[in-house]
């Protein structure tokens, strides 16, 4: 991992890019409480404090972003609740590379996918319900 911090990558400020997560990370929530998944497309479209698509780093960065800091607040990697439109319907290549770095077993990434997002939807619906904007 690069010692620069991401939101550089992307010529963001870090006040800005805390923004973006936190509005990613509201909606990502929203979606976990309610026992649901989103798109990256739908998550794109409801972002307002970014202009970003669906194919966009800038996108799955903050995602990426917003499921490390959740992880190590031991709410689970709540980037598994964003997955893909078509084919397999679960989230892309950085959510296995996450859920390796945070020591879940991926040599059955359904297996792997599964479990997160049961945990990370038991979280958000019955531990807290109502913990969406901490």
């Amino acid at each position: 991992m690069s010692s620069r911090p991401i939101y550089e990558k992307f010529g963001q400020t870090k006040k800005a890019w805390d923004a973006y997560k936190a509005e990613a990370r509201e909606h990502m929530a929203t979606a976990a409480g309610k026992r649901r998944m989103i798109t990256y497309s739908e998550l794109a479209f409801m972002m307002t404090s970014v202009q970003v698509q669906a194919h966009d780093q800038m996108l799955w960065d903050i995602i990426g972003d917003v499921a490390g800091d959740e992880a190590t607040a031991g709410r689970g990697l709540l980037s598994v609740v964003v997955v893909h439109k078509h084919g397999d319907m679960q989230p892309g290549p950085g959510f296995f590379e996450l859920a390796k770095y945070f020591k879940r077993q991926t040599s059955d990434r359904t297996r792997c996918f599964i479990d997160e997002l049961n945990k990370v939807h038991h979280y958000w619906s019955v531990t807290h319900p109502n913990r969406i904007g901490l």
